[in-house]
């Protein structure tokens, strides 16, 4: 999003319930796992030094680059280690409370 902040830090105008704080929750900790999982990978893969080596520069886009795909890999994983971490804690949630409604000024004025 162009000019707001997106993540488990943006705020809505709308209310978010537990359940789907939960959820969120389980996919930021799933796409950490992920950004994890890529960061030991590189580390398997020898360096290259010489003369095209990209130094600094190409650790930090690397950086970058897995930090965006470790974000949006959970997206594409049906059933994947979010969603096992959601029906596990589901059940440890309150009860959601019933939606309070408004009074009909109609009904209330007869």
């Amino acid at each position: 999003m162009i000019g707001g902040v997106t993540g488990p830090f943006a705020t809505s105008a709308k209310p978010v319930s537990a359940d789907e704080q939960l959820r969120e929750s389980a996919k930021a900790l799933e796409g950490l796992f992920v950004q994890q999982l890529f960061k030991a990978m590189r580390e398997t893969v020898p360096q290259q030094d010489g003369i095209v080596s990209g130094g600094a520069g190409e650790d930090i886009f690397t950086s970058l680059m897995d930090q965006h795909l470790a974000a949006e890999t959970p997206n594409q994983w049906a059933g994947g280690l979010g969603e096992a971490l959601y029906r596990q804690l589901r059940g440890a949630l309150p009860p959601a409370a019933p939606q309070a409604s408004t009074p009909d000024p109609v009904a209330t004025a007869s």
